[in-house]
């Protein structure tokens, strides 16, 4: 039997056609089918683990037989008193796992253990001013809502308390080590799960980095809402049991065209579809529209960079660019422009409807910005990492990690070297001084220009500096220590901090405002202001623009189409040898990213990439999601010395190629100023 989950649930909240063809072998779902991968990512592993620690005298529910964990959860819950992990609630054909119940008397307190941090003054009670459920947090507050209506039915003589069990921001870890408590351990079926290597010490167990918050208004709010089925509204039990009868009697419901369009799973490419796979999404299409198959040829609204007003056009049925008025977007009439948001949505809409593959770029601008730079040009590129549990003493959950970085030189000559590079995979270590002190190390030798691209390293060398900050400790100053700390002390905190502030721009929310005589130039900003090219298709991602620039330049062409990078007479690389860059697929240049292995051994490259895409949507992190899952994995998971070489091999390379990545697009820049 399919039952109606608590994920089903929430999926059908977003799309309750997608319950049609969830489970179906023969649709495409390009949901990152590794479930641990994912998990792991949000720290949802670690996050679960330590809430049962919180509970020790809780009983979990091991059976994975769904019949077996019922029965077994109803004969646990016969007892007065009792704490319940993983319990199975059914109900007809509504099916709920709860992350831990207690069950005092008469009275139960569902807690749902999520990853995601909370703060106490911005997320309150989950409520937004309107008092609705707060779109951050509405798919939680569904999952939590559906969980206690399953519960309410089977026990109405109850009464029922709803909690989300969270990562508090504000909290403070007490103790050093407490994230490496919990690894991941390999089952023999090939399956993952989390092993706690050492009891909590009485100070942790005290000192809770996870905060229960109640959440009985914003899931009553949910349990007493109408809800839209057909032409029916209902509340949320019937709606519940609609989509339960649907999904049993194999009915599939009527689909509509939203944003949610835009990411759904069920997405098969012409390929895949040759190859017999269906895509759930133009079967919905089809259904609305009555689209033909010539219509999924023509560009869509989604395609457009930053088009805030697409979720208004889709309600009226315009969903193709050319439908859309030239007219609301912001014509470019001269060259030396710095486009706008609305002009590069002219610029994408009049080149894409237009067949023009040319791109647009502002030379007069470039030669300007160019004509302030110093040589030799430092491109520098961070990998990162927020873990749930923090890895320090005196560290809050989520504070960021810097754990990696590369590090090319471009010289005024044309010479290109990577020059260093820094990776700390070590278990358990605080990477982030020693992260800084490296930093420095690359980047004083000279003057010249460093750029990154997007705000992301300046975000992190900010939170360093506070982090550095907070140091009271000055050699043989013992008493001055925080007590919250452990770190060592920094017996080059001053030249740290001193070095921080000359490369970066302070954050608005920073105590004291600042601007480096060598603040670091953004070289997205410079895209954005300055170029256009319809292959990027609205985004500036680096891994959409280098395609772009390398099938625009004969220059970067001839230059990285012979085996010259890592080579001898060639480019100075640290992890390439003799490697040719320029590789075609057909008449168009291949993107370097596709040439690099897969960043995990049981994870193909498609895979991958569909971890990227997912991360990036969520808005967790952008772009360097294998990354931090592959930090992540090297953290808390035993695995074998050579598999960890591994993927410390497949790190250096991708961060090395994010650098090179910035010194073609300043090399393109160059060749056309």
């Amino acid at each position: 039997m399919r039952y109606l989950t608590k994920s089903r649930f929430t999926m059908a909240m977003e799309c309750p056609t997608k319950l049609y063809y969830e489970g179906k072998p023969e649709y495409r779902n390009r949901q990152l089918e590794d479930s641990f991968l994912e998990a792991l990512a949000e720290g949802g592993f670690q996050v679960g683990e330590l809430a049962r620690c919180y509970h020790p005298e809780g009983t979990k529910v091991d059976e994975e037989d769904i019949d077996a964990a019922i029965k077994r959860t109803e004969e646990l819950m016969k007892k007065k008193n009792i704490i319940i992990f993983e319990g199975a609630f059914k109900s007809g054909s509504l099916l709920v796992r709860v992350d831990v119940l207690e069950k005092r008397e008469n009275r139960l307190n569902l807690i749902e253990v999520k990853a995601k941090s909370y703060d106490a003054l911005k997320d309150g009670d989950f409520l937004s001013k309107k008092g609705e459920v707060s779109s951050s947090w509405s798919d939680k507050i569904y999952d939590l809502a559906f969980q206690k209506m399953v519960l309410k039915r089977i026990y109405p003589q109850f009464y029922v308390d709803a909690w989300l069990m969270l990562p508090d921001k504000n909290s403070i870890c007490p103790t050093k080590g407490l994230h490496q408590k919990f690894k991941i351990k390999t089952l023999e079926n090939g399956g993952k799960t989390v092993v706690q290597q050492q009891e909590l010490t009485e100070e942790e167990l005290e000192e809770q980095i996870l905060i229960r918050v109640k959440a009985n208004k914003a899931v009553d709010t949910v349990l007493y809402s109408y809800f839209h089925f057909g032409d029916q509204e209902m509340p949320l039990e019937n709606f519940a049991e609609h989509l339960a009868a649907s999904m049993e009697k194999g009915e599939k419901l009527p689909p509509a065209i939203k944003m949610e369009c835009k990411t759904c799973e069920f997405q098969a490419t012409e390929d895949e579809e040759r190859e017999g796979m269906k895509s759930g999404r133009k079967e919905c299409w089809k259904e609305i529209l009555d689209w033909k198959e010539q219509d999924f040829q023509d560009p869509l609204i989604f395609e457009i960079g930053s088009y805030r007003k697409a979720a208004k056009k889709l309600e009226q049925r315009i969903i193709k660019m050319k439908d859309l008025d030239p007219g609301e977007f912001e014509p470019v009439m001269e060259e030396d422009v710095e486009l706008t948001t609305k002009q590069r949505q002219y610029l994408q809409l009049e080149k894409t409807l237009g067949g023009d593959s040319s791109p647009w770029i502002n030379r007069f601008g470039l030669q300007r910005e160019m004509e302030s730079w110093t040589y030799p040009l430092h491109l520098i590129d961070f990998e990162t990492a927020m873990p749930a549990i923090p890895m320090h003493k005196g560290m809050h959950p989520y504070e960021g990690i810097a754990f990696q970085f590369s590090h090319h030189v471009l010289h005024e000559d044309g010479r290109v070297e990577h020059r260093g590079e820094y990776l700390n995979d070590r278990p358990g270590e605080f990477p982030n001084f020693d992260f800084i002190r490296a930093l420095k190390k690359e980047l004083e030798e000279d003057d010249g220009t460093i750029f990154r691209y997007a705000a992301h390293e300046n975000t992190y060398l900010n939170m360093i500096y506070q982090q550095i900050q907070r140091i009271k400790e000055s050699p043989g100053n013992q008493g001055d220590q925080d007590p919250r700390q452990e770190w060592d002390a920094l017996r080059d905190r001053e030249e740290l901090l001193l070095f921080i502030k000359s490369i970066t721009k302070s954050t608005r929310s920073s105590p004291k405002q600042w601007e480096g005589n060598r603040n670091m130039v953004d070289l997205l900003e410079l895209v954005k202001k300055y170029f256009y090219d319809p292959r990027m298709k609205g985004s500036n991602s680096i891994k959409k623009v280098l395609p772009a620039v390398l099938n625009q330049s004969e220059y970067l062409k001839e230059k990285y189409g012979k085996p010259l990078y890592g080579s001898d007479e060639g480019i100075p690389s640290l992890n390439f040898e003799n490697m040719t860059w320029i590789r075609y697929s057909g008449d168009e240049v291949m993107d370097p990213y596709k040439l690099l292995p897969p960043m995990f051994q049981d994870l193909s490259g498609e895979e991958q990439e569909m971890l990227e895409e997912q991360m990036e949507s969520g808005g967790t992190i952008a772009d360097g999601g294998a990354a931090m899952v592959a930090y992540a994995r090297m953290q808390f998971e035993d695995m074998p010395p050579e598999e960890r070489r591994e993927i410390r091999k497949a790190l250096l390379k991708y961060c090395e190629l994010d650098t090179l990545a910035m010194v073609m697009i300043i090399e393109y820049f160059q060749e056309m100023c």
